[in-house]
């Protein structure tokens, strides 16, 4: 009797430590949630010169976080942009410029190209960060949490062309989405950027 209680204990305690042992291992093959991202300052990005920049940098600042490429029929939008960076910085405004070589290679330079051609070209003088994709299998974590519902119910979807632009209030939280041919000087895009510094 007293053999088949322990025996019945032994089998118990072998189950329970099975268990324990599945479910770390599930535990470490499942990657963290790209949910627990809850705003565009939990990110870390390169800029254009491989430096690492914490977007939390900008809190307090209205920011416009734009897709951008240096071959496209919509590439003039550079002048646009910096003017309104010109206009706009002192009362709060950044723009962030990520180039991506998404849509019919119009990005293909490296980030050296980039930064002098937009410096010669357009003068830039808004920050820009290395080259990343901004759609399909190797979309970057950050355009993840701005295109996907789950993230962004508001303004989720998928990056149209060269361009999309993402506006974020000084808490962080995107208050609206203009899309490639609303250009940066536009009262549309001009009047949400003079709300959201108010």
């Amino acid at each position: 009797m007293k053999k088949s209680f322990a025996l019945i204990a032994f089998v118990i305690v072998a189950i329970a430590a099975l268990s324990v042992v599945k479910a770390i291992a599930l535990k470490a093959e499942t990657p963290a949630p790209e949910s627990a991202y809850t705003s565009v300052y939990d990110f870390t990005m390169n800029d254009i010169d491989g430096r690492p920049v914490k977007l939390d940098a900008y809190k307090g600042k209205v920011v416009l976080l734009v897709n951008v490429a240096s071959k496209c029929g919509y590439t003039p939008q550079y002048e646009g942009l910096q003017a309104t960076y010109m206009k706009y910085k002192d009362r709060g405004l950044v723009i962030l410029g990520f180039p991506a070589n998404n849509f019919m290679g119009q990005e293909p330079g490296s980030n050296e190209e980039i930064k002098q051609f937009c410096s010669l070209k357009y003068n830039v003088t808004f920050p820009l960060f290395a080259k990343i994709s901004v759609k399909g299998e190797d979309k970057h974590p950050l355009y993840k949490f701005l295109t996907e519902k789950a993230t962004d119910p508001e303004f989720g979807g998928e990056i149209s062309w060269n361009f999309n632009k993402f506006l974020v209030d000084r808490n962080g939280k995107i208050i609206a989405r203009f899309s490639t041919s609303d250009k940066p000087e536009s009262d549309k895009v001009t009047q949400a950027i003079e709300q959201a510094l108010k």
